[in-house]
């Protein structure tokens, strides 16, 4: 594959990838200089600034809708794995009713699951959701663009299925990626085994021009009310 056809982001990249479970347990390619670079650190930043203003504005509307849709918090807050496999908090607007989880079993979001309320739908279509994560960003926990962190149980789970999933982990978790903008819903390991071959794609070919192509397809998906 070449570079230009990743960056571009006009071709279906899942097209231009192996996705067999043999290709994906396959030895990783090194990781781009990019994804460790200042200059990307400082993107972050500018940006997490921005959303934090924008966090800050928004949230006393989202908090009375959220908690006039259905009882518990405002901000969900949530283990999840970063960079090098160190866990941390991440944050969200809460979009799911209180018990969602009641029985201890962790498990992805479904396309129309019940458990999501209706202020929950629109906050993830427009990925409005995501928003709380400029405190992440601003912390380096997170950046911008890159794969979206998983949940430590899940992450167990992956790693058994994925020789490579670790090799994720070498990039900083960001608040929208490839997979986000080329792939939905994931539900089964099938769809996460699509959603690791996109990570993977980032890992290799990372740089400012595919961040800028990401961020600007992820505002049409918030535009468009597409997000997950």
């Amino acid at each position: 594959m070449r570079r230009t056809d990743a960056l571009s982001l006009r071709l279906p990249l899942v097209s231009r990838f192996d996705l067999s479970p043999t290709a994906v347990a396959a030895p990783p390619a090194d990781v781009h200089p990019h994804a460790g670079s200042p200059l990307k650190r400082c993107g972050d930043l500018t940006g997490g600034l921005v959303l934090l203003v924008f966090f800050l504005l928004m949230l006393p509307v989202a908090a009375v809708l959220i908690r006039l849709d259905s009882p518990g918090t405002v901000i969900y807050r949530q283990t999840r794995v970063g960079l090098h496999g160190v866990p941390f908090t991440i944050y969200k607007f809460r979009t799911m009713c209180r018990d969602a989880e009641a029985d201890g079993r962790a498990r992805w979001a479904q396309e129309g699951d019940p458990r999501v309320t209706r202020c929950g739908r629109f906050l993830r279509a427009t990925r409005l959701d995501e928003v709380p994560q400029a405190i992440n960003v601003l912390r380096g926990e997170m950046s911008l663009v890159g794969p979206r962190p998983e949940r430590p149980e899940l992450t167990d789970v992956l790693v058994e299925q994925h020789a490579n999933y670790l090799h994720r982990l070498t990039i900083k978790p960001g608040l929208t990626g490839l997979a986000q903008v080329k792939h939905r819903y994931t539900s089964s390991m099938e769809d996460w085994r699509r959603k690791l071959s996109y990570d993977l794609a980032y890992a290799r070919w990372a740089s400012h021009r595919l961040d800028l192509c990401i961020l600007l397809r992820t505002i049409r998906v918030v535009l468009t009310m597409r997000g997950t």
